[in-house]
């Protein structure tokens, strides 16, 4: 009897956490079928009709290039981000070499700087390069994430046991065939996780390419977001419809690794 019970408590709880949850996702959605001045009177709860008007708006504003722009931008960051901080990772959990520590500290160091602290010298730097109104500002300040080389060291260290390392090398493997059949099986709840988080990141970074972008056939979703608005009146409803399409891909990834996301979480990462 205490163990139905319990369940049916348990049961209740959760479905009231899932409910809180998409319950902004809910607004977003319904929010996007009206039009701006009927948002000021009140908080909707059903959906209106104006749904096509609002989508015929945001795709006047070249919302599908802006779109691919954003998918390009997270893919490549994720991708990249993902190699070298397990890379990076490997180095620093498996091998033994003079200035080890130092890069270690040098990278926890960089975790507690602000990003908005290094932000203009980081334009500074992108324009000496003549990369300023491109992409690529977007895509490279997430390929040495310092919290990424963190996570994938820490997650190494304990995931990965250094005698399956040594036979392997005693079996005449090369340090990348190590990598690559050795170690990556081990550390793919960890890449998972990373992937996930920098994908989120670099999907919703704002201010970056705000300093950095000036054309709009080069802005990103939450730049575009932004710009929807009149001289007068911001157009909510509008910005409601491309906030709808813009978190499609956050829950499609979350839906598809959540398993793996929390797996990498919780495993040997927070150890150690």
């Amino acid at each position: 009897m205490r163990t139905k019970v319990g369940k049916i408590l348990a049961a209740t709880y959760l479905g009231i956490v899932t409910i809180v949850s998409i319950f902004p996702f809910y607004m977003v959605v319904i929010m996007s079928t009206y039009y701006t001045n009927d948002l000021y009177k009140g908080l909707p709860i059903l959906p209106s009709n104006y749904f096509l008007t609002n989508l015929q708006t945001v795709l006047d504003t070249n919302f599908i290039r802006v779109y691919a722009n954003s998918l390009f931008v997270s893919i490549t960051a994720t991708t990249l981000s993902c190699l070298t901080s397990a890379l990076i990772g490997f180095s620093l959990a498996k091998y033994q070499f003079k200035g080890r520590n130092v890069i270690y500290a040098f990278v926890l160091s960089t975790m507690m700087i602000p990003t908005q602290v290094s932000l203009i010298g980081y334009v500074l730097e992108m324009k000496s390069f003549g990369l300023i109104n491109t992409l690529w500002p977007l895509i490279l300040t997430f390929v040495a994430t310092p919290f990424a080389a963190f996570f994938m060291t820490q997650f190494i260290k304990s995931a990965v046991p250094d005698e399956i390392i040594e036979s392997a090398r005693i079996d005449g493997c090369s340090e990348p065939e190590i990598f690559i059949k050795i170690v990556f099986p081990f550390i793919k709840p960890g890449t998972v996780t990373v992937a996930i988080l920098v994908f989120l990141w670099s999907w919703n970074n704002y201010l970056l390419p705000l300093v950095s972008i000036n054309d709009n056939s080069r802005y990103t979703i939450p730049l575009l977001i932004s710009t929807l608005s009149s001289e007068f009146t911001t157009d909510f409803a509008a910005q409601m419809t491309a906030v709808g399409f813009a978190v499609i891909p956050i829950i499609i990834l979350f839906a598809i690794g959540s398993r793996t996301f929390i797996e990498g979480l919780t495993a040997g990462a927070i150890k150690g």
